[in-house]
């Protein structure tokens, strides 16, 4: 949970999560649902680029990964903490 994060979630009852590159839409859609007994309204995706790191001399960068940002009905809410 990053700030920003926070800042959606309370705001505008949206959730991101970390997520399998290879899962689809309805897939984040159905898992959020079946854990917190919410009702999904929109998920957006975005495959975001490993970053380029160094470690001594070789070069290299971090995995790609996806984020899934999860909104729900006005009613529904997840609480983490």
């Amino acid at each position: 949970m990053t700030e920003k994060g926070t800042h959606t979630s309370e705001r505008y009852n949206q959730y991101p999560f970390e997520v399998h590159p290879q899962a689809t839409k309805t897939d984040i859609k159905r898992a959020v649902e079946e854990l917190w007994s919410v009702r999904v309204i929109k998920v957006r995706t975005q495959t975001r680029k490993g970053k380029p790191r160094r470690h001594k001399m070789s070069h290299g960068y971090r995995r790609d990964w996806k984020k899934a940002i999860v909104e729900l009905h006005d009613d529904d809410r997840i609480a983490f903490f």
